[in-house]
């Protein structure tokens, strides 16, 4: 009957003797199906040129708004030792409620009274500052002290030598003095010698002028000792000068060295004294994370970390939180094709996993079940799954939407374009062209204004 083998049936078999042939090999069957037939093609051919609204599709879930708002796991950032739990899974926790205990695994921090006996040392150590402190106080005195007694000693040093020079010049005076009195005694002594051998003067005249020159040149040489003993006495000063400078330079720099090691060892005590304040608060610190607390408002997801004695890792896992108060979101990913399409603002149609809907995807008007969304955020880096991750927000001129909707459930988002024939759509669907670019009613009345 479909004729595909040359064998025909109705050359072989007889079917005019059945009832069933008559019925169905009749003129007025085929008159119908003709009809049926033209009668479909106009309604195709009308609805080719009906309109139909391109749109974008893509596949999400539900998520938060804020990054805040989203599912979190607490962690804790010592290691430890589960000693106690004070909720269950399912439990509402209000920020700083207190969800579990630990206790330490690192013999370290062992000791009970760790924070006390930190704090004695640092009291320990403080004292050790003061007392370096009051050294170099002390040794700055002393150095005071010498440095004022070296100079009352070099100004007693410069008195005696200024002494000594002025006596080397009396004594250089009395040296000058006794010389014009040796010149003297010895011109009388020659001339009462002359006088005497003329018979003017007698012996005794001579002898008296000899023993007074005599005693002239014992003075002279009695002056020039004198003078060389003043000018030893200035030599001395001098060298007296110098000694103080030395042994006070000694003194002062022995005493400088001291204050320069008493510094050392001040500012030594003062790090330790630093490094145990550090540790103390951070011994602090450490008690308070013993108790895990709630970051937030929200319900214990699920106990990461189950039993009692059970050893963790610093930053593992404990347990996941969910925030209570939140704003919905979709996640909703496209084609990178199809993101030049995606601006800020746009409407996008929802429908949510677990509500029932009849979408049709290029008439939103008559598409039951579906709700409003609206682009806020549209991410600049392609995704892991190759392609570009878009947040949804709610809608605020649509219908609200369910209450029942929980985060992570799945969505599936229908992101609306420009309406074209249908006849046009499936043209270019069958060519595999992307959707009309546009760009958005508020950038295409900017575009008119500067034109």
């Amino acid at each position: 009957m479909l004729n595909i083998s040359k064998n025909s049936v109705h050359k072989n078999v007889d079917l005019s003797g059945y009832r069933s042939t008559e019925r169905v090999f009749h003129a007025r069957h085929f008159r119908h199906f003709n009809r049926f037939l033209k009668v479909f093609t106009v309604v195709a051919v009308i609805m080719l040129f009906l309109p139909w609204t391109q749109n974008v599709t893509g596949k999400g879930f539900l998520t938060t708004l804020t990054p805040g708002q989203r599912p979190q796991t607490i962690q804790s950032p010592i290691p430890g030792k589960i000693e106690k739990w004070y909720v269950k899974e399912g439990d509402y926790v209000k920020k700083g409620d207190t969800i579990l205990f630990i206790s330490e695994i690192k013999n370290e921090y062992f000791d009970p009274n760790l924070v006390q006996r930190t704090g004695q040392q640092i009291r320990a150590k403080s004292s050790a500052v003061q007392s370096y402190e009051g050294k170099v106080n002390a040794l700055q005195n002393q150095i005071a002290a010498l440095s004022n007694e070296r100079s009352l000693k070099l100004q007693q040093a410069q008195n005696k030598l200024l002494q000594s020079r002025l006596k080397v010049k009396s004594d250089s005076i009395d040296l000058e003095a006794a010389k014009t009195n040796i010149k003297i005694a010895e011109r009388q002594y020659e001339r009462t010698e002359q006088l005497q051998t003329e018979g003017l003067k007698a012996v005794t005249d001579v002898e008296a002028k000899r023993l007074k020159l005599q005693e002239t040149q014992a003075k002279l040489i009695s002056q020039e000792n004198k003078l060389l003993t003043a000018k030893n006495e200035v030599i001395n000063a001098e060298v007296e000068i110098n000694r103080v400078r030395a042994e006070y330079a000694d003194k002062i720099s022995k005493a400088q060295s001291d204050r320069f090691t008493a510094q050392s060892n001040q500012y030594d005590s003062e790090a330790q004294v630093t490094k145990l304040e550090n540790e103390f608060t951070n011994y602090e610190m450490r008690n308070s994370l013993y108790y895990i607390k709630a970051p937030q408002n929200g319900f214990i997801n699920k106990a990461l970390q189950g039993g009692i004695g059970e050893t963790f890792k610093e930053g593992d896992a404990l347990v996941g939180i969910m925030p209570a108060d939140y704003d919905m979101a979709v996640e909703t990913f496209v084609e990178p094709l199809d993101l030049p399409l995606m601006h800020l603002g746009e409407k996008v149609r929802i429908r949510f996993d677990g509500w029932p809907a009849i979408v049709f995807s290029g008439w939103p008007n008559v598409s039951y079940g579906t709700y409003g969304g609206e682009v806020v955020a549209i991410e600049t880096f392609i995704s892991d799954n190759g392609k570009y991750r878009i947040l949804l927000a709610p809608d605020p001129e649509d219908h609200p939407w369910p209450k029942d909707i929980r985060v992570g459930s799945g969505a599936n988002t229908i992101a609306l374009l420009e309406d074209v024939p249908i006849w046009y759509e499936l043209w270019r669907q069958l060519n595999g062209f992307p959707p009309n670019y546009y760009q958005p009613e508020g950038a295409k009345t900017e575009k008119s204004k500067k034109k």
